[in-house]
Formats: C-alpha cells, sequence, structure tokens
C-alpha cells in the first residue's frame, strides 16, 4: 500500500494483492501507514467523536491532536474497499483544521 497527500486528498494506491472485506479493515491498514510515516492518527466512528454529522457506520482517520480528518467524501455512494480491490487506487478526502505537514 502506497499512500500520498495531495493537496486535500489522500490516494492510495495498491502495491501488493491483499483484498480487503470491509472498510473497517482497509482504514486500519491506512492508520498503520500513516503511523509508520511518523502521523500520530486514530481510526474512529465519526458519529462517536461528537462533532460530526454521520450515520453509525461511517469510520474516518484523525490526528491526535486535531489537525486533520481523513474521510471518504462518497460514502454514501460507494463500498470503499471494493473500489480498492477493482481498482487498486482510492482517493480519500483530507480535512485539515490546523497547519500540518503534508
Amino acid at each position: 500500500m502506497k499512500l500520498k497527500f495531495n493537496n486535500n486528498k489522500l490516494v492510495i494506491e495498491r502495491t501488493d494483492n491483499k483484498k480487503f472485506y470491509n472498510e473497517s479493515n482497509l482504514l486500519h491498514q491506512v492508520k498503520k501507514h500513516l503511523i509508520k510515516m511518523g502521523y500520530d492518527v486514530i481510526k474512529k466512528r465519526m458519529e462517536r467523536d461528537g462533532h460530526l454529522m454521520a450515520d453509525e457506520t461511517q469510520q474516518y482517520i484523525r490526528d491526535r491532536q486535531w489537525e486533520f480528518a481523513i474521510y471518504d467524501n462518497e460514502y454514501a455512494i460507494r463500498l470503499l474497499h471494493e473500489d480498492y480491490n477493482q481498482d487498486g487506487t482510492i482517493t480519500l478526502a483530507v480535512q485539515y483544521w490546523k497547519e500540518t505537514k503534508q
């Protein structure tokens, strides 16, 4: 898996044959790669974080210091893991709350 920040987007490219069978596992792997890149991030459900509006299943990744959030802005119309498995590349939205490294 290869991650690349591009302005307000995070492009994720598949570099191996690993497939994901749900969004949670895919986002967990993205989180692990971000941690290896030096980011201090967590994965949470949006509705449990208290400041975002979402249904009870939508998940996102955010910095512990509230500097940025990474989420699927096409959540309502696609299954993230299926697009990743089929196309090998997905793009997630990045919302910056504070200035941060890119």
